[in-house]
């Protein structure tokens, strides 16, 4: 197989190929890992070469999972691949590091599936930026245009898929990690309902639950299959999802009835929003019109302030968590030197916090999820910008000052946090691009464990408009 026929399929393709005996594992891997040595020179996007534990895993013989033989990378955050490190982007735990003796649930379940791992992603230091550019790794660019961001923190994950040195990436998403990235790099980005796929065990209740992983990815197809492999509670979850009947993949299939679409142009915070991705939004919401579906102005009433300022809350109590355990392993602490500067303020900021500020933070939250729960009864769909700009250049957010780096990189990305406190199922699709070529992605949002209704809307706007699927020229 050469680069352009395995650029040419997608995830589920490619794992058809290998279950009819017409491409190996091998194969698929000397070709991933081509693309790689030739790409990742100019996009940094991998972190760890991982190709001789693949190689291993591929002569052990390997599971008939949905996705046999398939390259895949894992993000480089706090998902544990048994034998490596995970450097989180911080040089506190890339420097004698623990060394894990255990898979994550969630990097089980892609090992089982037939994934075969064989490097892990660049993002920022503890993913705490919407852009990843990390002191110990470098930045990431973007494929679309290398002066430009991938976007954070999965960064590593969208650029590379974006690349075509893998069909789909694992990908996380705290605050829009996800989703942030794949609009960067026009990508499918599904943020799942909080609990949907399993984040243990050694990861607990992260970010208070704001936290959730699953994959960026090149098609629909692929982003529905790979939940359909990873979906599903793991022992002791602080949250379980609501069930899904039938298959991910299947609703792809189904056609929505008339939905009432909520249409959100400005972000929860007063920020400006760039007239090219007002207008992806505006554009959208014709298509979804002439589709059949009801359109208005509308949007959640929520405690923007008080929901948000909950979310730095949990934020900076969960960047002290991490680095005082680390302190606690390394038996030494952390100084202002072993990390960069706006980790510096958040884990300054968390030490700082008291139980009650915590607690009042979780209150905060569970409010602004009921209050989304209910807007949810009037609409089906919360439709937005998912950034407000095109990819910003590389560096764009720099300042000597870190509190106000990120409030930069936040007016980057304004409106995706709150899904994430409210742990509602929430999609950017790849719909439009600027004038200069670079991608714009749009959002869809949906009440808690409505994630076919995500995929069954997104795939009628593929559809009717479908978006290139081609990757990004070298």
């Amino acid at each position: 197989m050469n680069v352009d026929e395995y650029q040419s399929f997608d995830a589920v393709g490619l794992a058809a190929l290998v279950a009819r005996n017409e491409v190996t594992p091998t194969e698929l891997l000397d070709v991933a890992m081509q693309i790689a040595d030739a790409r990742n020179p100019s996009i940094n996007a991998l972190t760890q070469d991982l190709r001789a534990f693949a190689r291993t895993e591929i002569d052990r013989g390997l599971p008939g999972g949905s996705f046999r033989g398939v390259p895949f990378l894992l993000k480089d955050q706090f998902q544990q691949l048994t034998g490596t490190v995970t450097t989180a982007g911080c040089k506190v735990f890339a420097d004698g590091g623990a060394i894990a003796d255990h898979d994550s649930t969630l990097t089980a379940r892609y090992r089982a599936a037939g994934f075969v791992i064989f490097a892990k992603t660049n993002s920022p230091e503890l993913a705490m930026s919407s852009t990843t550019e990390p002191a110990l790794f470098g930045p990431t660019r973007n494929p679309w245009n290398l002066e430009h961001s991938a976007g954070g923190s999965s960064g590593g994950a969208a650029s590379a898929v974006a690349a075509g040195i893998v069909p789909v990436a694992h990908a996380s998403d705290g605050g829009g990690s996800i989703r942030i990235p794949a609009s960067a790099c026009g990508l499918v980005g599904l943020k799942p309902t909080r609990g949907r796929v399993p984040l243990g065990p050694a990861v607990f209740e992260n970010w208070a639950g704001a936290t959730c992983a699953h994959v960026v990815s090149r098609t629909l197809r692929d982003t529905a299959a790979v939940l359909d492999a990873t979906a599903g509670p793991e022992l002791g979850d602080s949250y379980v999802c609501y069930p899904h009947d039938g298959t991910f993949l299947a609703e792809l299939q189904r056609a929505p009835a008339p939905l009432r679409i909520a249409l959100m142009i400005e972000p929860w915070r007063p920020t400006p929003v760039d007239a090219e991705v007002v207008a992806a939004v505006e554009s959208t919401a014709r298509q979804l019109e002439a589709l059949g579906h009801h359109v208005e102005l509308a949007r959640p009433q929520l405690d923007v302030e008080a929901v948000l300022g909950a979310f730095g809350v949990i934020t900076s109590t969960g960047t002290a968590v991490i680095l005082d355990a680390a302190a606690e392993r390394r038996g030494r602490t952390i100084d202002e030197d072993d990390i960069e500067p706006t980790t510096w303020w958040s884990y300054q900021r968390g030490r700082g916090l008291g139980a009650t500020e915590y607690a009042n933070a979780v209150n905060a939250v569970q409010l602004a999820t009921r209050q989304a729960a209910r807007f949810h009864t009037k609409f089906d769909i919360l439709l937005s910008p998912t950034v407000a700009t095109p990819p910003p250049r590389i560096g764009a957010f720099a300042n000597p000052d870190p509190l106000q780096t990120l409030i930069a990189t936040g007016c980057f990305a304004p409106f995706t946090a709150i899904m994430n406190l409210t742990g509602q199922p929430s999609i950017s699709l790849p719909l439009a691009r600027s004038a200069n070529g670079l991608p714009i992605g749009v959002m869809l949002t949906s009440a808690l464990g409505t994630e076919g209704l995500l995929l069954r809307l997104s795939a009628q706007l593929e559809a009717a408009a479908p978006w290139p699927t081609s990757v990004a020229p070298a």
